[in-house]
Order: structure tokens, then C-alpha cells, then sequence
């Protein structure tokens, strides 16, 4: 069973490869994507963040979901000294680098919840799979047309941050300014809400944050440098390098 939607700004693909699978299996996972989307989209005036942004809700009244992530989002701020930050002076609150990753985790989460067993959830490029061995390209940062490696991960996900779809858009929280340090980062982990958030932050850290990224249990870490310096951690698990 293949289905794409576009949610949250970009396609997200869903492959289930269990016999007899219908499309309607894939509905609460789309389902609860689109609620996502308009909760904690800060571009919708009447979602959730939104309204925190705006001082009409008190932390109290906050979702237990928006709660979560903004614990998450707290997290990963301490554990970066700053760096991943989702309230950066002058603009508004915008946890959408949490979101994501979180988002499409759950919804790979109800899928297998409700008997998927083999099944990979693409999301933009960042995927969470299980049932595997599945084969994941890493898109080469500076060839559209080329992968730099491709992964072979059987339970888990892949999420790569870079500068080569949408510009210099990740910013260092410590100065304010782009981080301009790596060309891309690719984590591989447990889970997309990890993998995802993990490859954000140490963006913004810049090449620094390749060491602290692969010093996190159970991240494996394959990322290129401004300078084309190639970082991959002992444990990555590729299957074919150019």
C-alpha cells in the first residue's frame, strides 16, 4: 500500500509492504498528521502555539501534546547551551523543528500500534521504518543528482539537516545568525523524534555539534563539513559509500 499527502509543507510518502493492507489502514496516521498541523503550525493564527505566542494561554492550559514538545524543545536547548532554540528574539515561538520528527514518529507509532510490520513513513526526506532492512540514500549536499552514502537500517530512523533545500534557514541560537559550520548532517536513531531533533540542533552548533550529536546514546552520526570533510561515527550503518 503506497499513499502521499502533502501536510505540514512538505509530502510525506507511506509504504506498507504487509499483504492485504488497504489504503484505510493508512488513515489515523494522515489523520492525526493533519491535527498536527493545525495545532502547532505557528503560520495558522488559530492553532495552538499560536495562541500560547500570543499570551491568550496560560502554561496550565497548554495540551498535554504541546506540553511535550516544549519540554522536548527545553531539552534539547540546555543539552545544546542554546544553540536549538525555538523562542529566538524577534520572532515568535516556533517549534516546528520539534514538531516534525515528534509528529510523524507518533504517527508511525499508531500504524504499527494497529499491525503494520513492515512499513517506511517519509517525511520529507526524513523517514522512521521498521520491518526492515530498508535502504536509505543520503542526498549528496552539494549534487542533487548524487548520495553520498546509503544506510541500511532495519529498525528506526533517518533524518538529515542541511543547507541545500531551503538555504541558510537553521539559526544558531547562541548568536542569532545562520549556521553555516556544516553543509549536512544525517542522524541515524531509535526514533524520528530523536533522529530528527538530534540533526537540527547539531546543525545549529555547527561542526561542534557533530562530536555532541554522536556523544548522544544510541545516535550515529554521517555529516559533511563546510569545508567537505566527511564525519561518520564507527557504528553508522551504511551499506554503500561514493
Amino acid at each position: 500500500m503506497r499513499r502521499v499527502e502533502h501536510i505540514m509543507g512538505f509530502p510525506i510518502s507511506l509504504l506498507i509492504e504487509d499483504e492485504g493492507t488497504t489504503a484505510e489502514a493508512a488513515e489515523p496516521a494522515f489523520d492525526w498528521l493533519r491535527q498536527v498541523d493545525a495545532r502547532f503550525s505557528p503560520f495558522r493564527a488559530d492553532s495552538e502555539v499560536s495562541r500560547l505566542d500570543r499570551g491568550e494561554l496560560a502554561p496550565h492550559e497548554l495540551s498535554p501534546d504541546l506540553a511535550e514538545v516544549l519540554d522536548l524543545c527545553e531539552e534539547y536547548r540546555v543539552a545544546t547551551g542554546g544553540a536549538f532554540d525555538v523562542r529566538l528574539p524577534g520572532r515568535g515561538l516556533d517549534p516546528c523543528a520539534m514538531v516534525k520528527g515528534w509528529a510523524v514518529q507518533r504517527a508511525a507509532d499508531l500504524l504499527t500500534e494497529r499491525g503494520a510490520r513492515r512499513l517506511c513513513l517519509n517525511a520529507g526526506g526524513d523517514v522512521a521504518v521498521t520491518g526492515g532492512p530498508w535502504r536509505v540514500g543520503v542526498r549528496h549536499p552539494e549534487r542533487a543528482d548524487r548520495l553520498c552514502a546509503v544506510l541500511e537500517v532495519g529498525e528506526g530512523a533517518v533524518a538529515t539537516s542541511a543547507r541545500y533545500e531551503r538555504g541558510d534557514h537553521i539559526l544558531d541560537g547562541r548568536t542569532g545568525r545562520p549556521a553555516t559550520g556544516l553543509l549536512s548532517l544525517t542522524v541515524v536513531a531509535a526514533s524520528l523524534t530523536e533522529a530528527d531533533a538530534t540533526a537540527t540542533a547539531a546543525f545549529a552548533m555547527g561542526v561542534e555539534g557533530v562530536e555532541w550529536a554522536a556523544s548522544r546514546e544510541g545516535c550515529e552520526v554521517f555529516a559533511v563539513s563546510a569545508d567537505g570533510k566527511v564525519h561518520r561515527t564507527p557504528g553508522l550503518p551504511v551499506a554503500t559509500t561514493t
